[in-house]
C-alpha cells in the first residue's frame, strides 16, 4: 500500500547503538538496533540515546515525522540516577539551566522540569551492573528537557556534581515506556501531534 508508515517504539538496551549499521572499523563489534526485530525498509530512530544510555526510543519509516519530532519543542523525559544526594539547590539549578560544554563551546541549557523521585523507578535490572549504596548515596531524579544536546543529562548533572550513573528515557510527548522490557519492540501510534 502507498505511503502507508510503520513507527515503533522500543526499550533501546544499554549498550547498544542507536542505528542500524556503521561502516566504521571501529564499530563493527558494537550492537545495533536491527537485532532486535525485523524492522520494514527505510526505518529509523527519532533522535538517539547515547550507548550508555537506555529507555524510550521511537522508530519510524516516516522521515518527515523524523524530522518533526527532532525539530520541536517536544519533551522528553529522562530517570537519572545520580551519585551522590542531590541537594534542592542543585535541583533548583537544573532546573534554570546550566553551563555545560558543547562541539567545544559553552552552553547554558534551556529551564527544564526536575524532581526527585520519591523511590526508586521499577526498571529492568540493566544487563552491566551499577555501583550499590554501600560506596555512598545515590539518588533517583526527573529531567524532561525539550532540547536534546549530545549527552545534555550527563553533563548537566556533573555540573554540579552528581554524574549520572544510569539513564533511562522514559517518555517523548505522550508516548511512555511504561512496563516495557528491555530490549521490548512495540508497533506504536505516533499521532502528529505527539505533544
Amino acid at each position: 500500500m502507498e505511503g502507508k508508515h510503520y513507527h515503533f517504539k522500543i526499550y533501546k538496551p544499554y549498550g547498544m547503538l542507536s542505528q542500524f549499521a556503521s561502516n566504521s572499523t571501529q564499530q563493527k563489534r558494537k550492537r545495533f538496533l536491527g537485532e532486535l526485530d525485523d524492522f520494514p525498509e527505510n526505518t529509523m530512530p527519532i533522535g538517539r540515546l547515547d550507548e550508555k544510555s537506555e529507555g524510550l526510543l521511537l522508530l519510524t519509516t516516516d522521515g518527515k515525522l523524523s524530522h518533526f519530532i527532532n525539530s520541536s519543542a517536544i519533551e522528553k523525559e529522562y530517570y537519572a540516577l545520580v551519585d551522590g544526594a542531590i541537594s534542592e539547590e542543585d535541583i533548583l539549578q537544573l532546573s534554570q539551566g546550566v553551563e555545560i560544554g558543547f562541539s567545544g563551546k559553552k552552553y547554558q541549557t534551556k529551564a527544564c522540569k526536575v524532581f526527585k523521585l520519591k523511590q526508586a523507578p521499577n526498571l529492568p535490572e540493566r544487563s552491566k551492573k551499577i555501583r550499590d549504596d554501600r560506596h555512598g548515596p545515590t539518588t533517583w531524579i526527573s529531567i524532561t528537557l525539550t532540547e536534546g544536546k549530545f549527552r545534555q543529562v550527563r553533563k548537566m548533572t556533573s555540573a554540579v556534581g552528581c554524574p549520572t550513573l544510569r539513564l533511562v528515557r522514559v517518555r517523548v510527548g505522550n508516548i511512555h515506556l511504561n512496563t516495557m522490557d528491555i530490549g521490548a519492540v512495540e508497533p506504536v501510534n505516533i499521532p502528529q501531534t505527539i505533544d
